[in-house]
């Protein structure tokens, strides 16, 4: 991966060895906006935050927080970033600072993304993620980093989830209406439900069965016409939620949401074909702790 993220995680790494007993950092408290986790970062000695994305295998600057503090940043070479809809070729940065979680680092190959509010100063990705297990208590709006030998989630896991190979995404098994199984990607940087491509919801007969309405969903790259409707349930991990929203590209619509997440072996997921993704709405009423290098997860809901 890119030499910035070695650099994160090996100072992470050091970070929480001098904490041997716990095996963790403290919690972090976060801001969920418009469904998008987001933290406190510095960035070129400007305070703002950073969007963290699972389903991103990269690390992303706002050229709209660029451009308002005049940052004088190192161009890196340009790369073709696949999003849900639509391919586009990206200027990178390099040696740009942040402190992240109370550390200063320099990141290197941060790509030229759009990130909404100027003050999103840049978007942290799953290879990040992939040194530690990472908990998310989306009720409570907090989470921390553990070292792996804190927690065994060999013995407690209890998704079926595994690691997308090359990429280190994580993809997790859900079943629709009691009938279907299908792999998603567990996406944090999607604030809506279910996302599927709509080959796969014609196969289900989805459209014959439900009522659709149509809106507009936003990708990395472009804006896309999409349909969407509920269905009865989902089936995720031990828990079984109903009335699920889910969201399919419209007709004549372009996408990326199964070939995207393809290793780059040019080989799909240790052989499962990726359906789509899982975001916000789903994940909003669960404690998730997730070993992304590994492929394990566990849910549970907050203690009440």
């Amino acid at each position: 991966m890119l030499n910035g993220i070695k650099i994160v995680l090996l100072t992470l790494t050091l970070c929480l060895s001098h904490n041997v007993l716990a095996g963790a950092t403290n919690w972090i408290d976060f801001k969920l906006e418009n469904g998008h986790i987001k933290v406190p970062v510095i960035v070129g000695g400007v305070k703002a935050h950073a969007i963290l994305d699972t389903g991103a295998n990269v690390n992303g600057i706002n050229r709209g927080f660029v451009e308002k503090h005049n940052l004088d940043l190192s161009k890196g070479s340009k790369i073709n970033i696949e999003g849900v809809f639509g391919t586009q070729t990206r200027s990178t940065y390099n040696n740009v600072p942040v402190n992240l979680f109370g550390i200063d680092l320099e990141l290197d190959g941060m790509v030229d993304f759009q990130l909404w509010q100027a003050d999103n100063a840049i978007l942290i990705g799953s290879a990040f993620f992939s040194r530690f297990i990472v908990q998310l208590d989306y009720p409570n709006r907090k989470m921390r980093l553990l070292t792996r030998d804190a927690i065994d989630l060999k013995k407690l896991e209890n998704i079926e989830m595994q690691s997308q190979k090359g990429s280190g995404m994580p993809i997790v098994k859900v079943k629709f209406n009691q009938e279907n199984s299908a792999w998603l990607l567990l996406d944090t940087g999607n604030n809506g439900g279910v996302m599927v491509e709509r080959n796969y919801a014609n196969k289900l007969d989805w459209f014959n069965n439900h009522k659709t309405k149509t809106g507009l969903s936003s990708g990395v790259n472009k804006f896309s016409e999409t349909e969407s409707f509920r269905i009865n349930s989902l089936k995720f991990g031990p828990y079984e939620l109903e009335n699920v929203l889910v969201t399919v590209p419209g007709v004549g619509e372009r996408s990326n949401l199964e070939n995207r997440y393809e290793g780059y072996t040019g080989s799909r997921l240790k052989g499962k074909t990726v359906r789509g993704l899982l975001g916000y709405d789903i994940l909003k009423h669960f404690i998730l702790t997730i070993d992304y290098k590994a492929g394990r997860a566990h849910i549970s809901l907050p203690a009440e």
